[in-house]
């Protein structure tokens, strides 16, 4: 009986690897769905009430064009086919027909700093996905966690992830930065600012300040804003316009090239600065770099898709092992919770 693998997609860079691991598995069924949700979640999204996540809106569209543009199967929600195991970008959300099953969890870029939503997660029992992706990883939901460097390793430990359930791979998309050198980008030499969306997903940002503080750092040089895909196009480009009129401003677009031919990245919370600092750029961030350097995505040629293509390989044809109390299929708490820690 051939094996049948499910990959959960999102947003385009979580598609974009889910695509790229399942063309390493040969004499597979891979399918591929858009990220969906149950109960509450679920009714919000059919209304729209969460297009500012992968839910719908600029995500789900993106992921639907992109699967249709490649002749991918698709089974939404995974609701048609038995599955050996499923892949998942993201365990901020476990969905209800996927619990129980072998699951292999892939890091998808950066995690957000663990501010005061992930403390009240924590101390309240609050629903992960409240916290963000600094919750990620926190179910206990999975197999195998599939993580980008031996630092996010020990960053995940120390948040209470099973050491043992963790495996370095690299991740695809941030695996082969030099290979983003070659391009066709028409500009060099200027500095790159790479805007979020965090006032999409509630969060506070001081935009004015992102910007003068752009403008301050380029001096004079060619200075280019990359918009973030989910924010408001037509709010940012105003911003922008009134504070940097000088500015080239790029709504869509591949920023890979546009990073490599940069001098200086300014980011906040975004997966690209570890493109930046992968290709020696001058990089400013709302985090720490010391610590981003840290947990910069191991480069190994891009071989990281293959060598988790293996793993799903292997976790979809172990035979199944009795789990821990707590765990998948014997659950003492609400699977949205995060996981309790072990009590020594």
């Amino acid at each position: 009986m051939t094996t049948k693998i499910l990959f959960i997609c999102g947003s385009l860079n979580q598609t974009t690897m889910m695509h790229n691991i399942a063309r390493h598995l040969h004499q597979v069924d891979a399918f591929f769905t858009p990220f969906y949700a149950d109960g509450m979640l679920e009714a919000m999204s059919r209304r729209g009430f969460m297009n500012f996540t992968i839910l719908g809106g600029r995500h789900r569209q993106n992921t639907e064009e992109y699967l249709a543009r490649h002749y991918l199967p698709v089974d939404y929600g995974g609701r048609r086919q038995t599955y050996d195991a499923v892949v998942t970008g993201t365990d901020l959300v476990v969905q209800q027909n996927i619990r129980g099953k072998k699951v292999i969890l892939v890091q998808e870029g950066i995690t957000i700093p663990e501010g005061p939503g992930y403390r009240l997660v924590r101390s309240l029992c609050l629903p992960r996905f409240l916290a963000n992706t600094a919750a990620t990883g926190l179910s206990d939901a999975y197999d195998v966690f599939c993580v980008a460097s031996p630092g996010y390793r020990d960053h995940f430990a120390r948040k209470g992830v099973r050491p043992e359930k963790m495996v370095v791979t690299g991740i695809p998309n941030f695996d082969n930065v030099a290979a983003h050198r070659d391009n066709d980008f028409p500009y060099h030499h200027f500095v790159l600012a790479a805007t979020s969306n965090t006032r999409e997903t509630f969060g506070w940002e001081d935009r004015p300040e992102f910007i003068r503080k752009t403008r301050l750092l380029a001096g004079g040089r060619m200075l280019i804003f990359k918009l973030h895909p989910n924010e408001n196009a037509r709010r940012a480009r105003a911003e922008i316009q009134r504070l940097a009129p000088e500015a080239l401003i790029y709504e869509d677009g591949d920023i890979n090239p546009m990073i490599a031919n940069c001098d200086v990245l300014v980011t906040q919370y975004s997966s690209v600065v570890f493109i930046g600092l992968a290709l020696g750029k001058e990089v400013h961030s709302a985090i720490d770099i010391h610590v981003l350097e840290m947990l910069t995505p191991i480069q190994n040629g891009g071989t990281s898709a293959e060598r988790i293509a293996d793993i799903c390989l292997d976790v979809a044809h172990r035979s199944p092992v009795p789990r821990r109390a707590g765990v998948r299929g014997r659950q003492l708490w609400p699977d949205w919770q995060v996981r309790p820690p072990d009590r020594a």
